[in-house]
């Protein structure tokens, strides 16, 4: 199992080929098959895509990517392969054309070795939401790998690829790179093309890496960040060479969200670990402040009315006249559209297209659309005037470590809650990061979060370069 690429790099310059290290991982997809996590490997792709890298190898003309294999989630399209977002109701689809994410990627000659399962449409925290049943945590295959991104998480803490990426509306990123014990950051938003990204959340998605390293997400991102004539949303801000960045080796001025630490829900042990690092943080001459941010519990509310609203709205598409499943009950227009949607939506999606229709209706929209807004724009205030006087926040990635299976089955408000801490800066649009900060007396891993101002990946990834040294 491969650590790094560093680990891979040096792997090729002893004589291995990449061809040799995507063999090695195809044998431990199929070894590993129990956890699902992939719902497709490309196997023939991946073998011919390593060959032609193997070859640029020998005539010194790879890209920076070049011996990397990469997962995607199955939300990211790439052309002529399938792509179902997890869900019945695009089961079978075939991608025209490739995000903007995955062309960088081959450009600079990673191979892509198949399609991650994740919670349907990226709705969930725990990736049970699945049409092709949940994923397992390699820690214990009793527990949840988190959600949505959960076959992204697990099959780099599985040694099934060196790097995925996945995408994060509400923390589907970070929360389940804290559950399984990896490196999820998530850029700012528009730092990276959302073209051919499945919509959820528009104002909120973003794509990023999962991986084992910080130094490889910083050389991921560096290849998929910029600017897209494709996505209007995608920032014309000039990147950063992310990847050659100095360490951190001056003194932080951090905030740590004081209520992260109050809230009833988080584990006593997560809690006493995390301020014991703090501590040290601050007997390395790091300035760290606890801080006030009086709005959190609205935090969790404000995401779910803008985010199913959003749903409600990008999910319409599917309808059985178009594209993907359609009814066999289907009998004429109406009739096509509510039997497609009931058998190929699952519980969850149906439960958030309901909801976000209800907050768009007409009599509710000023009641939670509007006032959701009006909240996320002071939600964004907060957090740029906090970042004006501290170089970073931290807080806890997850309140608890990874649960077991069901155990949210009967409250769906209860899996909600499991991103209190990580919506935050997808509705200040900042970027943020979850590092591994150790395992719990249960076995499991959990994450520290970091996040920065906006635009700020570069110092933000430094900062954790040299945390998790």
């Amino acid at each position: 199992m491969y650590t790094s690429f560093e680990q891979v790099k040096r792997e090729i310059e002893n004589g291995k080929t990449v061809v040799d290290i995507t063999r090695n991982y195809l044998e431990t997809i199929k070894e590993k098959e129990s956890l699902n996590a992939f719902l497709e490997v490309f196997d023939q792709d991946a073998i011919e895509q390593a060959k032609k890298v193997d070859e640029k190898l020998k005539n010194n003309s790879a890209g920076k990517l070049a011996g990397m294999v990469i997962g995607l989630k199955d939300n990211i399209c790439y052309k002529g392969h399938a792509v179902s977002a997890s869900s019945k109701i695009l089961e079978n689809f075939e991608s025209l054309y490739s995000a903007t994410v995955v062309e960088r990627l081959l450009e600079e000659d990673a191979v892509i070795i198949g399609r991650l399962n994740c919670d349907e449409f990226a709705m969930g925290s725990s990736n049970e939401h699945s049409a092709y049943g949940a994923v397992k945590n390699p820690h214990d295959q009793n527990r949840v790998p988190g959600g949505s991104s959960g076959g992204s998480a697990a099959a780099v803490a599985a040694g099934l690829c060196l790097a995925t990426l996945g995408s994060d509306t509400g923390g589907s990123i970070r929360q389940p790179a804290s559950f399984c014990g990896v490196v999820g950051l998530k850029p700012t938003y528009g730092r990276v093309s959302r073209w051919g990204l499945i919509a959820y959340g528009s104002s909120l998605d973003q794509i990023g890496p999962l991986t084992n390293s910080v130094e490889d997400s910083a050389l991921i991102l560096e290849v998929i960040a910029g600017s897209d004539q494709k996505d209007s949303t995608a920032s014309t801000k000039k990147t950063d060479a992310y990847s050659t960045a100095p360490k951190f080796d001056g003194k932080a001025k951090i905030a740590v969200i004081k209520e992260t630490f109050e809230t009833d829900g988080l584990d006593p042990e997560i809690k006493k670990n995390l301020e014991e690092r703090i501590d040290s943080l601050k007997q390395q001459g790091h300035t760290i402040d606890y801080v006030s941010l009086d709005i959190l519990d609205k935090l969790v509310p404000t995401y779910y009315v803008l985010s199913n609203a959003e749903a409600s709205s990008n999910l319409s598409r599917y309808d059985g006249m178009r594209y993907g499943y359609r009814s066999e009950q289907a009998e004429d227009l109406e009739s096509t559209y509510v039997k497609s949607r009931t058998e190929g939506f699952g519980t969850e999606v149906k439960r958030r297209i309901m909801l976000g229709t209800f907050v768009l209706s007409a009599g509710y929209y000023d009641a939670y659309y509007s006032k959701a807004q009006k909240v996320r724009r002071i939600i964004r205030e907060k957090t740029d005037e906090m970042l004006r006087d501290y170089d970073f926040i931290l807080s806890p990635t997850t309140p608890k470590t990874a649960f077991e299976f069901g155990a949210n089955d009967n409250d769906p408000v209860s899996m909600y809650l499991e991103d209190i801490f990580t919506v935050h800066s997808n509705l200040a649009g900042t970027p943020a990061i979850s590092i591994p900060a150790g395992f719990h007396s249960n076995g499991m891993p959990y994450g520290l979060q970091i996040m920065a101002g906006s635009f700020e990946e570069k110092k933000l990834l430094s900062f954790a370069s040299t945390l998790t040294e």
